[in-house]
């Protein structure tokens, strides 16, 4: 008799979806990772600028491609064509890339939330864009007020961003989290209790800590990114109560079981 288990999406998921950064791993490496674990991977995103020195990075969409599974670039790729004034460029890359999905971003430059908006509308007549709230510069984090948070995230959606990831660096800081890497948790039940739809939320754990936090808090079907490739089988475990952070989560009688 199986286990009794949360139900799972399957792939094309609309919800639980996850999210892994590729840092810029060796070809054969990533390969390796995609053929052993890409029933659990719904997105690769090519972290920062690094597809820009990546050799054979055709090659590792060819690898995407073939397991199907999306990708995109990093959002401060976007940044970078942005301050230089190479927009059209950057839709151009992306178009010559195939991209379907773009992440549009301003943790780091200097635009305001509004223009961060008309990015994202003016892109997603050609790719679904995925946009992102939060900066990564901790003191700007730490004073940004939820009900600013909510407007930014409406904002982007309203623009036409299929998802809004909500930002927390790889080193889990900045953004969602205090410079300790403790999430602000105060933040994340004022975006909850907003009358935003979570399966159009994308929350970035980058450690065991906020995959266990988010999972219990939104259920195994919260969408979660700037997974390392270290963490793609222990995640799933999380989403499925196959670890002991979760184990009693989903059984019968449990509170996320009502």
């Amino acid at each position: 008799m199986p286990l009794l288990l949360p139900p799972r999406e399957s792939k094309p998921r609309t919800v639980g979806v996850t999210m892994i950064i590729d840092k810029g791993l060796p070809l054969g490496h990533f390969a390796d990772v995609i053929e052993s674990h890409g029933d659990h991977i719904d997105f690769v995103k090519f972290g920062w600028g690094t597809s820009v020195v990546t050799k054979n990075f055709s090659a590792k969409l060819d690898v995407v491609r073939d397991a199907g599974i999306d990708f995109y670039l990093g959002g401060t790729l976007f940044e970078k064509y942005v301050i230089q004034d190479r927009f059209d460029e950057f839709r151009a890359l992306c178009s010559g890339y195939g991209c379907r999905f773009v992440e549009v971003s301003n943790g780091t430059i200097d635009i305001t939330n509004d223009d961060k908006a008309d990015y994202v509308k003016r892109l997603s007549d050609d790719f679904s864009v995925i946009s992102e709230v939060g900066s990564k510069d901790q003191a700007t984090s730490d004073t940004m007020a939820p009900n600013k948070w909510i407007q930014y995230i409406q904002a982007d959606l309203d623009a036409g961003a299929v998802l809004v990831t909500l930002e927390t660096r790889e080193g889990g800081k900045g953004g969602i989290c205090r410079s300790n890497g403790e999430l602000r948790y105060g933040l994340i039940e004022e975006i909850l209790s907003a009358k935003i739809d979570h399966a159009r939320l994308l929350f970035e754990a980058p450690s065991t800590e906020l995959q266990t936090y988010f999972v219990q808090r939104v259920g195994s079907d919260a969408n979660l990114g700037n997974i390392s490739i270290s963490d793609i089988i222990p995640l799933e475990t999380i989403r499925l109560g196959l670890r002991s952070e979760t184990l009693l989560e989903f059984e019968p009688g449990s509170r996320l079981d009502d």
